[in-house]
């Protein structure tokens, strides 16, 4: 307990993380009014809808994650973070455990601000949250953030670098995914068993909707239902994060 107080004082003593919530929340929820505000007889709003921005937000929020351990390594924090405990898998272990659980809410916030803005600005479409697969596509963003954020720290610890780390989490998610897909025969075969991919089925189904900052491409066969597609992208960020924790118990700090 004391480790994860003293890593949730780490995180908050810098600006860093306050500006990447606001933004998160600001770009996700300011896109989401825009595009319900110009929605004309086009497309008819539903929950789903109201969730297109919500990659905006996932983005920012694998940045700050990326940061927090990142700038550690840059400015040598973690050398007497290590010195003091030298039990190092437990340091780690709770910084991304703090890192999550505020990434998860902070996806909560994206998710029903979103949903409420639009049911602001459209009181007349049908909004309601009735069904289950509603509540897993907006309460479930929460859920993806959180994953998101446990990957990103696992990259984080692999790479060290900062700029390095987030340039690998924004090309990985925003263009190796989608562009894999213009493979021909096998491209769509292997988007079905990408993270991010998984998680975007995680939350919309069998909608095919199209999610902000990346094309959930139409025909793509998932392997698995959308719990299990969460599951696996739970699967792959522990697992960069594990290979992450070992890198760091046999390197210099």
């Amino acid at each position: 307990m004391a480790l994860l107080t003293v890593e949730r004082i780490k995180l908050f003593s810098t600006r860093s993380p306050w500006w990447c919530m606001l933004s998160a929340v600001v770009l996700s929820v300011g896109f989401t009014a825009l595009f319900v505000a110009e929605t004309g007889a086009v497309l008819q709003l539903t929950v789903s809808t109201t969730q297109l921005a919500h990659n905006f937000g996932l983005m920012v929020i694998m940045v700050m994650a990326a940061l927090a351990i990142t700038t550690e390594y840059r400015f040598g924090t973690i050398k007497a973070t290590f010195q003091a405990v030298p039990d190092r898998t437990a340091v780690l272990v709770s910084k991304t455990v703090v890192v999550a659980a505020l990434a998860g809410v902070v996806g909560e916030i994206v998710a029903f601000a979103s949903w409420g803005v639009a049911r602001l600005i459209k009181p007349d479409a049908d909004l309601a949250i009735t069904t289950a697969d509603q509540w897993r596509n907006v309460a479930g963003v929460g859920l993806v953030y959180a994953v998101g954020a446990v990957l990103a720290i696992g990259v984080g610890l692999l790479v060290r670098q900062t700029a390095a780390a987030v340039a690998a989490i924004l090309v990985w998610s925003l263009l190796v995914e989608s562009l894999i897909g213009l493979i021909p025969t096998i491209g769509v075969k292997i988007q079905a068993w990408l993270p991010f991919n998984m998680a975007t089925h995680f939350l919309n189904g069998d909608q095919g909707i199209v999610a902000s900052g990346q094309a959930q491409v139409q025909g793509i066969d998932y392997p698995f239902g959308p719990w299990v597609s969460l599951l696996y992208f739970a699967g792959v960020a522990v697992a960069v994060l594990v290979v992450g924790i070992v890198t760091a118990n046999v390197r210099d700090a």
